[in-house]
């Protein structure tokens, strides 16, 4: 097209500021620029709703571009068809005149196409003495050659966004039946939980996906979707692993009973022996030193006022972790209260149950809880989340806080009983607790 020329439509076609600025376009194209003009289809194609081009436009466009005599659209070569609209019909697969007109008018707005009329609205095209196009008049394809880089970004987005939905839509499938399963699962297992009221936030999320998706409405049903799913695995997950703890020391431990309890349930343990403390005799005759003997009475003694009071199977603590009463826990950290079964918790499970709630909102990951399960104990790492959430003011991150516990514990450094009672004594003093 030659620089600085301005063609204007031929009989009751307007012009419009849009055509303008499409020759003016056209008129940028770089030295040198080519492409094939199949694959630049392919991805007008591909971009097609960013292009604001229908389907049927594109056939025609498709038709357009077979009269371009090489298989390279490039300005050396010419840029301006020229066919009839009796042929460009036939091409088109037997367009109708009036529907062909009102698609080619689809390409022109849409800046894919110039048109460029004879003074009498002919199409056609005058050659020089050798046979070669001096001068056509019809339909020039420059804008596609101008705005090839555009297009060809245009449909890489949006190959990107589908590869994306496809994607999203696959995990949202995958995430939806697990959670459905995994419900199912447990309704039919017996096992404890508000399963009726998990099924039915269930049912919300599943009937608020849309028949036409998009990433951007698919995005956050699968966040929530994939909460919930890590939400039922983590409640399965604590209520398997008292049970496997449980049949582990009834398989490899023996039986242990002290015939002279102490009397006396002490709320922390002692990490040290008494200097100047006597041997004690070991009910076999033999004779253990005092601080070995000691500790494990405290051990034992604890374990069992703890069972005694609570009214319920021996939590599963951690290795040097003792546990407490689930009463005292509840006085210490009344708002575990309002995550529990109907806000109420009546047992440990109640308890590691809300927990699993409450880990959640503080932003506690997944595998941080499950640390503190494995170095702690089911119920004490439910007894320090309740504690956390006591705190929560006085905590930047309770997953970082949650970890570091864990480290304590393993190495131990870490008493749950100090936490207790200072929250205890913060909510107003302890209250005597008879079993």
């Amino acid at each position: 097209m030659e620089n600085g020329y301005v063609t204007t439509p031929f009989g009751l076609r307007p012009m419009s500021l849009g055509m303008l600025a499409s020759q003016q376009l056209a008129e940028t194209i770089e030295p040198g620029v080519k492409r094939s003009k199949w694959k630049l289809f392919r991805a007008i194609c591909e971009a097609r709703p960013a292009l604001g081009v229908t389907d049927r436009a594109l056939t025609v466009l498709d038709a357009l571009l077979t009269f371009y005599p090489d298989d390279e659209i490039c300005e050396e070569k010419g840029l301006v068809v020229f066919p009839s609209n009796a042929q460009l019909s036939l091409r088109a697969r037997g367009m109708t005149p009036a529907t062909l007109r009102r698609h080619l008018a689809v390409l022109v707005e849409a800046g894919l196409i110039v048109r460029k009329d004879s003074a009498n609205g002919k199409r056609y095209a005058r050659r020089d003495r050798e046979g070669g196009v001096n001068e056509a008049f019809g339909f020039s394809v420059a804008p596609l050659l101008a705005r090839a880089a555009e297009i060809e970004g245009l449909a890489a987005q949006a190959v990107a966004e589908r590869e994306l939905l496809r994607a999203t839509r696959e995990r949202l499938t995958v995430c939806r039946r697990d959670v459905s399963k995994l419900i199912a699962a447990a309704i039919e297992e017996q096992v404890s939980g508000d399963w009726e009221g998990i099924a039915t936030v269930f049912r919300g999320l599943t009937s608020r996906i849309p028949r036409v998706a998009t990433v951007e409405k698919l995005a956050p049903l699968l966040d929530e979707m994939a909460l919930l799913r890590e939400e039922v695995v983590n409640m399965l997950e604590i209520q398997i692993k008292p049970q496997k703890i449980d049949a582990n020391e009834s398989q490899i431990e023996r039986h242990k009973q002290n015939s002279k309890p102490e009397s006396t349930y002490e709320l922390e343990p002692a990490f040290g022996p008494k200097q100047g403390a006597r041997s004690v005799a070991h009910r076999d005759g033999d004779a253990l030193p005092t601080d070995e003997r000691q500790l494990k009475e405290r051990l034992r003694s604890s374990k069992g006022a703890a069972t005694k009071i609570s009214g319920a199977s021996e939590p599963g603590a951690g290795p040097g972790l003792k546990s407490f009463p689930l009463g005292l826990v509840l006085q210490a950290c009344p708002q575990i209260l309002d995550y529990g079964p109907h806000s109420t918790i009546g047992n440990w499970r109640d308890l590691m149950s809300a927990a699993v709630v409450v880990r959640s909102m503080l932003g506690v990951s997944p595998s941080a809880y499950e640390e503190a399960c494995a170095g702690m104990g089911p119920e004490n790492a439910a007894t320090v989340i309740a504690c956390i959430l006591e705190r929560g003011g006085h905590i930047n991150s309770a997953g970082g806080y949650l970890r570091d516990l864990t480290r304590r514990t393993e190495k131990g450094e870490f008493a749950i009983g100090p936490m207790l009672m200072a929250l205890v004594r913060a909510n107003g003093g302890v209250r005597r607790h008879v079993s």
